[in-house]
């Protein structure tokens, strides 16, 4: 399984807009090709900053499938006026689990 972690900071005031935006992006994520997973987190010290990870099957299910769909056209006309700067993203692969 890949972990995509997707950092977005956005604009000051947009915060229910973009929580909206993800809310409605559910049936996208769900409906995409080895997506197995979402979730939006909030940032305390930073309000304006959230992590969006998202499980994948395989790395190219995010990489080619997804983001060469018009699938992640649609997520993104949903978010993008909420955006700050573009997302940080990277894939992770769990190696340690402690419990």
């Amino acid at each position: 399984m890949i972990l995509e972690i997707a950092q977005i900071d956005i604009k000051p005031g947009k915060e229910t807009a973009f929580e909206t935006g993800v809310k409605k992006a559910g049936p996208i994520f769900k409906r995409a090709k080895g997506c197995t997973g979402m979730a939006l987190q909030r940032s305390h010290e930073t309000p304006s900053r959230y992590l969006l990870f998202v499980q994948w099957e395989t790395l190219e299910n995010h990489t080619k499938d997804f983001r060469e769909s018009a699938d992640f056209q649609e997520w993104r006309m949903l978010v993008r006026d909420c955006f700050a700067s573009p997302p940080n993203v990277e894939h992770v692969t769990e190696v340690v689990r402690g419990f």
